[in-house]
């Protein structure tokens, strides 16, 4: 049976959740489907490099503009570009146009299946009418909207009008067998555990919305021996590098850079912090509960319904580094004993809710539901 040709619309392909996501399903899919990818920033692609030997992919060569003003012609151009394809999938705002080029010009269109994964800074602190007008428009000709959290479900509904049948809440997974397995004290550059200190971690994006100076001013203002470890790329890293300096903890902050295969070295970590002003159901909080760590974060998005109730009163109320900092200070003087109960307690609930198989079983019936062709895909 000839595999699907599936076209992938991605904001960015750069590391992060989302293309991580996208590549753990290209990889599940197997010789059943053939990729073809394209983002709307120029040379992000480096998700790629998680993509397994023997999938057959292709980065997009000179595909129409993802970005631009409204324009009939620009959209025309990229439906054209669509009808090549069995399916099409398109990824947050940046890829927006994707799903208006159906609405402007439909007629041979394949199905279309949009993913809202979450916001930037700048819609951080409040959805843009005009943009919440134009997502209601465009998305009257997806086939199917997918949101990984109850947030993004409830405003898929109330603020952009999308018909119950249409709008899928699929939570992201992990491998979460993965994660039980002992880490590598040689998996992040540049570091070494030290006697007697605890090990604050954080993955992210290194951007203004995951707000890290907060977080390094929330450790910095900790008792006791503590070290932060940020792994992540991106355009706040002199930022953060500077918030340290004026704290007087260059020492205690390692920043390694975007690290693939989290489940290699989260583990070193004693507890996993996030400092971000907006988030969804992020996956780093999902890879630290499936690592059995204890989570501090901000009250954003999903997170304190993802996290055991028990770790409840460590995401905190306040988006303050002073809240953030007493609720680090609180773990930090617990014993190991007391951390690791309540990161086993988060591990037993990423089991339960947040493993791998399903996301993967939910997208393939999904995918396969609006191909019109039940199982198809693997």
């Amino acid at each position: 049976m000839r595999a699907v040709n599936i076209l992938h619309l991605h904001s960015t392909f750069s590391p992060g959740g989302k293309a991580a996501r996208c590549v753990r399903l290209i990889n599940a899919f197997g010789a059943t489907a053939r990729h073809t990818i394209a983002s709307s920033m120029d040379g992000a692609y480096g998700a790629q490099s998680g993509i397994a030997s023997g999938i057959d992919y292709e980065i997009a060569q000179n595909p129409p503009p993802l970005t631009g003003g409204p324009s009939v012609q620009r959209y025309e151009a990229i439906a054209a570009y669509m009808r090549r394809f069995d399916l099409v999938l398109t990824y947050d705002w940046g890829a927006i146009d994707g799903v208006m080029a159906k609405r402007v010009s439909s007629k041979g269109m394949p199905p279309v299946v949009h993913h809202e994964d979450g916001f930037d800074a700048d819609e951080a602190d409040g959805l843009k009418p005009q943009r919440n007008l134009y997502r209601r428009f465009a998305l009257t000709k997806a086939d199917a909207l997918v949101v990984p959290s109850q947030t993004l479900e409830g405003i898929a509904l109330k603020t952009w009008k999308q018909p119950r049948d249409r709008v899928h809440r699929i939570a992201t997974g992990v491998d979460t067998a993965l994660y039980a397995k002992k880490p590598d004290p040689k998996a992040i550059p540049g570091f070494k555990r030290k006697p007697g200190e605890v090990v604050i971690g954080t993955l992210a994006g290194l951007r203004a919305v995951k707000d890290l100076p907060m977080l390094v001013r929330a450790v910095g203002g900790l008792s006791g021996k503590v070290r932060l470890v940020i792994v992540g790329e991106g355009p706040e890293r002199q930022a953060i590098l500077d918030t340290a300096e004026r704290m007087g903890m260059e020492s205690q902050l390692v920043l390694p850079g975007f690290l693939p295969d989290p489940h290699r070295y989260i583990g070193l970590f004693d507890i996993l912090a996030l400092s971000s002003r907006s988030e969804q159901l992020p996956i780093a909080v999902i890879e630290g509960m499936a690592a059995g760590l204890p989570i501090v974060a901000t009250p954003v998005g999903d997170i304190l319904a993802m996290v055991s109730p028990d770790n409840h009163s460590f995401i905190e109320r306040r988006t303050h580094e002073v809240a953030l900092r007493d609720s680090l200070q609180t773990l930090c003087d617990a014993t190991p004993e007391q951390r690791g109960w309540l990161g086993q307690k988060n591990r037993a609930k990423a089991i339960a809710e947040f493993d791998e198989a399903t996301m993967i079983a939910r997208y393939r019936a999904l995918y396969s539901t609006v191909l019109g062709q039940p199982g198809r895909l693997g």
